[in-house]
């Protein structure tokens, strides 16, 4: 995920998440999300609406590496969102947008090239202090090739629509064939071991032996 500052940030959201889990008593997925972008763009905060329904009052420059982690049911599916938000740069506004294409140059480097990624244009409740238009963002998104939202970390809006959406896009493809769990350093793995059996490819089943002819 990646955000930028289109305009910053008090209220908090309460919502309740039942949770059915596997046949194995775990997650059916596991999914590693990483929030990158500049500082004051808010990531830490999305963070904390997210896992805690709530906004973070106290909400400082990150320093090193923050996590978090949630059980959603997506799909049918229990999948678990292992979150690291990342420290920013030091850039505010419409520069937070300026650097976007650094940002998913080395997300797409250093990472995958097929890896999911959202465009969270944060701060939407200070929309009179908006520097970058919603067009222009979606524009970004759709020559990049990204998902895009505008969030709201004070109110919760769109928050975890931003999470959910990146989490159907990556459970679609791992049923098209285009993420392999499997794949060391996708970011994503099984948590329900009999998920891995069922979906082992037919090259990969025991075929059974064919009546002799002769």
């Amino acid at each position: 995920m990646a955000g930028v500052r289109l305009q910053g940030a008090d209220a908090a959201v309460s919502r309740a998440h039942p949770i059915l889990w596997g046949r194995s008593g775990s997650p059916d997925f596991l999914f590693k999300f990483l929030v990158i972008g500049s500082a004051g763009t808010g990531k830490s905060c999305l963070l904390h609406q997210f896992i805690e329904n709530k906004f973070k009052q106290d909400s400082n420059h990150t320093i090193g590496v923050e996590f978090g982690s949630r059980v959603v049911t997506v799909g049918g599916k229990t999948v678990k969102l292992q979150i690291w938000d990342t420290a920013g740069q030091e850039r505010f506004r419409r520069e937070t947008y300026n650097s976007l294409a650094a940002w998913l140059t080395d997300a797409r480097t250093l990472a995958s090239p097929n890896i999911v990624v959202i465009l969270c244009g944060n701060k939407k409740d200070l929309d009179p202090e908006r520097e970058v238009t919603f067009l222009e963002a979606s524009r970004f998104a759709q020559e990049n090739e990204l998902m895009f939202l505008e969030t709201s970390a004070l109110t919760g809006e769109n928050v975890e629509e931003a999470f959910l959406k990146c989490a159907r896009t990556i459970l679609n493809k791992i049923d098209s064939g285009e993420l392999d769990p499997e794949r060391m350093g996708s970011g994503i793995q099984y948590g329900d071991v009999s998920l891995r059996q069922l979906r082992q490819p037919r090259s990969a089943q025991a075929v059974a032996p064919q009546p002799c002819g002769c």
